[in-house]
């Protein structure tokens, strides 16, 4: 089985999410009837591939004492570092043995969704789960998101993350310098060099190739996984995104759902 990482820390300065909630951090969250962070680990628990399970947070300690948490089985809290790729870093494994990674704000998730990415990456250094925009507008119309557009098709990510082991520092290394600017699709094309922006600009690749050219700068095998899925890139970054993710829920019967075991 394989370890799992949760991102369940706090971006610098304040979050719109928040303003009259009551709850100090976004992890934390209400949404149909429990913390975002409680339908982020009730989906890797129930999911076969996963193992044991670590939230990192900057305040850790806040989120382990939730009493919604209290009866999931093989869960840890971390206290993170100063950055996402810092924290991821500290907690790859050793050796080549691989990591999975997904955010706290990523309450749409489930078992099916984790075993389509697990099975996609397996062979990977490296895998990026996304969804093709044709994917998301058949469902979900409404849903705004942030594109990386190739030949092809656009392209948004999906919140799941595979890392095979410390062969991926050079790349955290790297992200460490540019993941400021995450939602800013042509600066993170650009960072890459400048072939790579030529060729997205002008769609001479697609998203595929040129993950795969990118990865090979870092001697990694690098791929993108295209989930099937609509609800797999709809986080919980807005107030519209909260909306929507309430409708499914809804839809789907889960909102009062309790824990897996």
């Amino acid at each position: 089985m394989i370890p799992a990482i949760i991102l369940a820390g706090s971006r610098p300065g304040p979050d719109p999410l928040l303003t009259g909630s009551g709850v100090s951090t976004k992890a934390l969250l209400p949404i149909a009837g429990q913390p975002m962070l409680v339908h982020v680990v009730r989906a890797l628990r129930a999911a076969p591939e996963v193992g044991p399970i670590t939230i990192l947070a900057q305040n850790s300690a806040e989120l382990a004492v939730q009493p919604e948490l209290a009866d999931f089985a093989d869960l840890h809290f971390v206290d993170s570092g100063q950055g996402i790729s810092s924290s991821l870093a500290a907690a790859l494994p050793t050796g080549d043995d691989p990591l999975l990674v997904t955010t706290a704000d990523h309450v749409l998730l489930t078992p099916t969704m984790l075993a389509e990415f697990l099975r996609g990456a397996a062979d990977s250094d490296v895998a990026v789960a996304m969804v093709e925009r044709a994917v998301l507008f058949e469902r979900y119309p409404e849903s705004r998101r942030t594109w990386l557009k190739f030949r092809g098709g656009g392209w948004s990510g999906a919140n799941l993350f595979y890392l095979r082991g410390r062969r991926v520092l050079p790349l955290l290394d790297f992200w460490g310098r540019i993941e400021r600017d995450r939602k800013k699709g042509l600066k993170i094309i650009a960072a890459f060099g400048p072939w790579l922006l030529i060729g997205a600009l002008l769609r001479l690749f697609t998203i595929q190739q040129g993950v795969a050219r990118a990865g090979l700068r870092f001697g990694l095998k690098a791929t993108i996984i295209p989930m099937s899925e609509a609800e797999a890139c709809i986080d919980a970054d807005k107030p519209s995104d909260i909306e929507l993710i309430e409708r499914i829920f809804a839809a789907r019967g889960q909102a009062a759902i309790g824990p897996i075991l």
